[in-house]
């Protein structure tokens, strides 16, 4: 572990060992409940989970720890991330809490917080609730008999979430003749998604869903987008939709099987709102893997990118300290600021149909205003997270790549919040250099931050 048991998306790790352990969850919902408790009113802790076989484990450790601390805890099953963000907004509760390790493999899984207002926790308040579990002196402040809490099974949480993204969507639209492949990655959005479009007017033709507790993201979802892919093209299909585990990222294809990502999704979505005039500080908000085409695509339209640090959760702070509508990142995060607070696919998905049905005109046609510079991206398994200033003979590496590009590329080291490795990305104008680049860099990692 890093010296933080949260790292850029709330806890996680592989089941049963440390951090992910039933101990750390049940400390974990003690600590929450301990924090959010503030008076003596019932206080309401919303918790989802994707469809991981573990996500018994930690509902069950979870829920005893906040009922324990004076939480009534409302336990939706398995669900999307975004929809706990909005369920705790929609139910008044304190708290949301997921359950889930996104689009990683079914052997890891995760805890993230949502506050009362649907934003992921900000690191100090992280911090805060990590002192509490980790330290083993901690006094828990248990309230009397009669007022630990209670808890219950919510269900009409589908319901409620479907509603609320069909209200996203136009209401003089409908999607009529469309038909969509629909990959949920046997994931949390089994038993939503599908009906969102269908309920819209659309033809659906599913991929990923049926979830058995072990097959969520296995070759499948937004990290396999070849699926949609050769679907879209076998079925003749106007899109390919593909979520991850847990339903906060989005990867489209065209009409003709080509893979967009979210830089493609985000350019378009921009530009439409840049000419509407919804587009507040004519600004988008990205993060550092942002491809650099991104940035001169806003630059020609007279808009600014603003670039964070990896993760969803850094867009949305600098999207609300900025007052922007529109953020998000490479990998299929979108934000929608003006419907939703955090990531959520299936409310970027009906945006860009927004967009399909309002222009008339395919989606190969609309999605070819960015044009992305070749970007090679490897990761490095490492032992220990090293800072870099520390790897001298990484750090020339870097710069003789950096020297090479002359200004026409970008490098990027950094290590994964949520994984033991090191990222290496390098972007240019040339494929083979690029690829030459990162291997170049990639060498120096493997000899020099083990």
């Amino acid at each position: 572990m890093t010296q933080r048991l949260f790292g850029t998306d709330g806890l996680r790790g592989q089941v049963n060992i440390f951090p992910m352990t039933a101990e750390i969850a049940l400390r974990l919902g003690l600590a929450a409940g301990q924090y959010f408790r503030n008076g003596s009113k019932r206080h309401r802790v919303v918790i989802g989970k994707d469809t991981r076989l573990s996500g018994y484990v930690y509902e069950t450790a979870l829920t005893s720890g906040l009922c324990a601390n004076g939480m009534d805890v409302f336990l939706v099953g398995p669900m999307p991330t975004p929809a706990i963000s909005f369920l705790t907004r929609n139910m008044r509760a304190d708290v949301g809490v997921v359950i889930s390790a996104s689009h990683n493999p079914f052997m890891d899984n995760g805890i993230k917080f949502f506050d009362r207002d649907g934003f992921k926790l900000p690191d100090e308040e992280e911090d805060r609730i990590a002192s509490l579990v980790l330290d083993p002196s901690t006094q828990w402040d248990y309230p009397a008999a009669e007022e630990i809490g209670r808890a219950y099974r919510i269900d009409d949480a589908r319901g409620r979430y479907i509603v609320y993204l069909k209200n996203s969507f136009s209401s003089h639209l409908t999607l009529d003749g469309m038909r969509i492949v629909l990959d949920c990655a046997n994931g949390a959005a089994y038993g939503v998604a599908p009906y969102v479009f269908e309920e819209l007017g659309a033809e659906v033709i599913k991929i990923g869903m049926h979830p058995d507790g072990i097959n969520i993201n296995d070759k499948c979802g937004s990290l396999y987008p070849e699926g949609i892919s050769r679907k879209v093209v076998e079925y003749g299909a106007d899109i390919g939709l593909a979520l991850d585990g847990d339903a906060d990222r989005l990867i489209v294809c065209d009409e003709k099987g080509k893979v967009l990502d979210g830089d493609q999704i985000m350019a378009l979505s921009a530009m439409e709102m840049l000419e509407q005039g919804r587009l507040t500080k004519n600004m988008l908000v990205a993060t550092v893997m942002s491809n650099m085409a991104l940035e001169l695509f806003m630059q020609e339209r007279g808009g600014t990118l603003l670039r964070t640090p990896v993760g969803d959760r850094y867009v949305v702070e600098a999207m609300r300290r900025e007052g922007a509508m529109l953020g998000g990142e490479q990998s299929g995060h979108l934000i929608f600021m003006e419907h939703s607070t955090t990531g959520d696919g299936l409310l970027a998905a009906l945006q860009l149909l927004r967009i399909m049905c309002e222009r008339q005109k395919p989606l190969s046609e609309l999605a070819g205003l960015l044009q992305p510079f070749p970007q090679v991206l490897k990761n490095v398994h490492v032992e220990r997270k090293i800072p870099f200033e520390e790897a001298p003979k990484v750090q020339e590496a870097v710069r003789k790549v950096e020297d090479a590009l002359y200004g026409k590329g970008r490098v990027l080291l950094r290590y994964s919040g949520t994984e033991a490795v090191a990222r290496v990305m390098v972007e240019g104008p040339n494929l083979d250099k690029v690829e030459e680049y990162v291997g170049e860099i990639v060498e120096a990692c493997e000899k020099h931050l083990r």
